[in-house]
């Protein structure tokens, strides 16, 4: 892979960006996005997206936006 990789995990606190990394296999980045979530989600205003950057589609927010 030369890219930075189709998988990018963003952590987001009251809406400012504060991490972020790519992932080539969707696995991995899946993975990433729970471990995330743990690590940061006590974070004031917290935010991950993981968002598949080949289709542009977002494969998972947390929190849901319901």
């Amino acid at each position: 892979m030369t890219g930075p990789g189709r998988y990018h995990l963003r952590l987001f606190a009251d809406g400012r960006p504060v991490q972020h990394g790519w992932w080539g296999s969707e696995e991995t980045a899946r993975d990433k996005f729970r471990r995330w979530i743990g690590e940061y989600g006590g974070m004031p205003g917290a935010r991950v997206t993981l968002t598949d950057e080949e289709t542009g589609d977002v494969l998972a927010t947390w929190p849901d936006q319901r």
